[in-house]
């Protein structure tokens, strides 16, 4: 079977299509810098520490610390839950696997059961009932099929 593309065009379709996924690439890179600069103007206020007295820039540092110090409890508080739902995650897994190796199921084979011993197991061995099915048949003649 031949291939209905030659080799030299399947060849110059993969350039162009990797040229189109680094174009991509390379924009998908840019638009995150500037989403993140934009991020950043948006939260962060620039400081103004001309003009200000010895006072008010202790004020301001101390200030800033104390935004520092929030932001890193709550760093800190996120990590030890990231690193306690991974410890949990782990063990979980581990249970998962002890228990799949404990507990294997049997290959099940075809078993053949007659109508008597399924009735028997469904009813139990109090009632003996043993059954004619071809019996509880309808009969049908050939006067009925014509009408």
């Amino acid at each position: 079977r031949k291939s209905k593309i030659t080799a030299s065009r399947k060849l110059l379709l993969k350039s162009l299509m990797l040229a189109k996924a680094k174009e991509e690439w390379d924009q998908e890179i840019v638009d995150k810098q500037l989403e993140k600069e934009r991020y950043l103007s948006e939260r962060i206020t620039p400081l103004h520490t001309s003009g200000l007295s010895l006072s008010q820039l202790q004020d301001l540092c101390r200030e800033l610390h104390e935004k520092v110090e929030i932001v890193d409890e709550e760093r800190y508080d996120i990590e030890a839950k990231c690193n306690h739902n991974t410890r949990e995650i782990k063990d979980l897994k581990i249970k998962v696997l002890d228990l799949r190796g404990k507990f294997k199921r049997p290959p099940l084979r075809r078993v053949r059961v007659s109508a008597d011993a399924m009735l028997r197991a469904l009813l139990g061995s109090k009632h003996k009932v043993s059954m004619d099915l071809r019996a509880n048949l309808k009969s049908v003649k050939k006067e009925d099929t014509e009408k």
